[in-house]
């Protein structure tokens, strides 16, 4: 009987009833062929490979990172809490050890997802990736956490929730957001003031090849992560950086994303996007579980590969070259950037225009943070759509310090009604969530 060298866990979680159009690229198939193909090649009846059942996550995990407009069960389906559940699950036996590493195969997607949540964007309504990591911290008291995005997408939405807290690393590789949704991930992005050169931006030309990101891989991700030391790697695993796939533009394999995985060793994988449903998802997600398992993943190959015809041209390796230089500035510069910003009771304003392309709602965002040196400050968002809906949502950050607690609460206490729907509270500090109407 075969066996792996590191024991770990999978959920399935295809999301039957839950599809934005039947013929919409994030539609259930997406999971059942994977599915199919796991059964198939017998790795469920390898030792070692152990498959569990998504918990449901509760109203309470969704407020530890979300500001859900008018409230978390408007914005969300029973199914958008059973992917999230999914992750919490395979992160819980991690964490009780009785795996090493874990993998939520699980859909709706999340990466999208910001801390405030007004509908849908990019086929995301919560960050089942962030649930899943503020619960770990609430329950098992985690600290610090690295987040791998390896999806051909930004992600935006977890870059938004983690952008002021310095003790979650940010990672994102991606096709250039000039040529693809969300136009953002650029490496000029990498932080808030208090949380500076925490989030890393590698942007990726069209036509990159698995020699692409193995590079960025070996020179950029692995030697940040050596330094920030987490406690946990989590990768979301978007898989539509394949060759194949219907909206993206990039050049990878089933079996470099195998080579990926097994390199950057994460403790949980989440699976995000996808889309080339029966010729690439099921090749990936077997080379991805192989590779967790420490078994050989060198014959994971799709029907019509051919490397000769993926190689990137010098020019795409002259561009990545110069963004893994420039990330790793960033991430040099970060504790002097950190410093300079961190002086007291300075307030850092900044204003954004969000776009909900699945919801079709246009939201506006004066967002205000306390500089501290102590903690990643206490942070305001007032949140306005189109559609007539106004939040002030004020967060008081995990480890926030006396002062940011105090300012927090001074804010919410004080603000009056008037304009307003709703004003929110998250109290990191006590696991306590307010609101007012």
């Amino acid at each position: 009987m075969l066996s792996s060298s590191e024991k770990i866990g999978l959920v399935f979680f295809p999301a039957f009833d839950w599809a934005i159009e039947p013929t919409h690229p994030e539609r259930e198939e997406r999971l059942l062929y994977t599915q199919d193909q796991v059964f198939e090649e017998g790795l469920l009846d390898i030792e070692g490979i152990v498959e569990y059942k998504p918990l449901i996550a509760s109203v309470e995990d969704i407020r530890r990172v979300h500001f859900c407009v008018p409230d978390e069960l408007s914005v969300t389906t029973e199914s958008h809490l059973i992917s999230a559940g999914g992750a919490k699950k395979i992160a819980l036996e991690v964490l009780e050890r009785n795996i090493s590493r874990g993998f939520a195969l699980v859909r709706p997607p999340g990466h999208h997802a910001m801390r405030v949540v007004h509908g849908a964007r990019g086929f995301c309504n919560i960050n089942i990736e962030a649930i899943m990591i503020e619960y770990l911290r609430q329950a098992y008291g985690v600290d610090r956490v690295a987040i791998v995005d390896t999806d051909c997408h930004h992600g935006d939405g977890t870059q938004d929730i983690y952008w002021h807290d310095p003790d979650t690393l940010f990672i994102s590789v991606h096709q250039d957001g000039r040529t693809l949704y969300p136009g953002t991930g650029f490496t000029s992005e990498y932080g808030g003031p208090n949380a500076a050169g925490a989030t890393i931006n590698l942007p990726l030309p069209p036509h990159t090849s698995e020699e692409g990101f193995l590079y960025v891989l070996e020179n950029a991700i692995l030697p940040i992560l050596d330094e920030f030391k987490p406690e946990l790697i989590v990768n979301s695993a978007g898989q539509d950086n394949h060759y194949s796939d219907p909206i993206t533009d990039m050049h990878f394999s089933a079996h470099g994303y195998a080579e990926l995985t097994s390199r950057l060793k994460p403790d949980i994988a989440v699976l995000e996007g996808g889309y080339s449903i029966e010729s690439a998802l099921p090749y990936m997600n077997v080379g991805i579980i192989l590779a967790l398992a420490g078994m050989d993943y060198s014959r994971i190959s799709e029907p019509d590969y051919d490397p000769d015809m993926l190689r990137q041209g010098p020019e795409i390796s002259r561009q990545i070259k110069e963004v893994v230089e420039e990330s790793l500035k960033i991430w040099k510069q970060g504790p002097d950037m950190r410093r300079k910003n961190r002086r007291e009771g300075k307030l850092f304003r900044r204003e954004r225009h969000i776009f909900y392309d699945t919801d079709r709602i246009i939201e506006i965002q004066r967002e205000t943070v306390r500089a501290c040196p102590e903690c990643g400050g206490m942070l305001a968002i007032d949140s306005q759509t189109d559609r007539g809906s106004r939040i002030l949502a004020v967060h008081i950050p995990r480890k926030a310090c006396a002062k940011c607690r105090e300012a927090g609460y001074e804010l919410y206490d004080s603000t009056g009604m008037e304009g307003y729907n709703q004003i929110l509270l998250q109290d990191r500090t006590t696991d306590e969530y307010f609101s007012r109407k």
